[in-house]
Formats: structure tokens, sequence, C-alpha cells
């Protein structure tokens, strides 16, 4: 995702992917039509919410989301790691994962922000991942380009 942000064609950045692992379970991949490309924000409007209906509702996934947000101060762009584990997935889903998650995270670099999620009513919106990103000591205008 960092590389892509010099492509000329910025319609072409990937804006967020999900992974899972393989079906062997030895190896994380990519998941297939599972991303969003920067393009595609332009005709389906709100990228967070297309984000988090991508998720399954009842197995892990590991995510890579390209943040755009304002502060007072500024606007910034930066990663965010999200490790989803839903309550209702399988114990040996979450345990294959939750040991999984420091390797993936060392192959991408650039994370500026990790989060795990274990149900929607944490991940549902903006401003959830408003919270994430600013902390009590920063306070967020807006993320994508909407208000929080």
């Amino acid at each position: 995702m960092k590389l892509h942000k010099s492509l000329e064609d910025k319609s072409k950045r990937i804006k967020a992917v999900l992974f899972c692992l393989s079906p062997d379970k030895k190896t994380i991949i990519p998941e297939e039509g599972k991303e969003i490309l920067v393009g595609d924000v332009c005709e389906t409007g709100d990228p967070y919410k297309r984000f988090v209906e991508m998720l399954p509702t009842d197995d892990c996934r590991y995510a890579l989301y390209d943040c755009t947000y304002e502060t007072k101060e500024s606007k910034k762009e930066e990663l965010v790691f999200i490790f989803w584990a839903p309550e209702c997935s399988p114990l040996k889903s979450k345990m294959i994962y939750a040991s999984s998650k420091d390797a993936i995270k060392k192959k991408l670099t650039g994370i500026k922000h990790e989060w795990q999620a274990n149900c929607f009513a944490e991940i549902k919106d903006r401003s959830c991942l408003a919270d994430r990103l600013g902390g009590s000591n920063v306070s967020i205008i807006s993320v994508e380009g909407f208000a929080v």
C-alpha cells in the first residue's frame, strides 16, 4: 500500500485489504475479492462502511486500512492494522490467527495504528475508528472526508 502511493494513477491504489489463512492453514494470503481500491471509493461513497461490510461475521481476519483523516492541525493518511476476531468464530481459528499476528505485522511496513475488534459494535462506524486514531489527546474532525 505504501509503495503504491507513488503511482500516477491513484485510482489503482489499495485503500483496504483483508487477509485470511490459506486452505491448509499454513500461509497468510490476501483474501480474493476482498480489497477496496481508491478508484472504487469515488463510485461507492464511504470506504469505511464498505470495509466493515466485507468483514465475515463468523471467522477471523487481518485487515490493512489506509485511513485518511483530519485533525484541527492537519490532514493525515496512516495505515491501520486490524485483527478481526468475532466472538462467534471457532476457537481454533482464533488461536491460529492470534499466534500468527506478529508474523504478518512484521511483513507489513508503515503500520501506525493497531486495533483488535471482537464485534461489529466496536468497529461499526467512523467514530469508532476516530477514537482509535486519536486516542484521548487528539481531536479528529473528519475521517475519509466525513465529519465524525
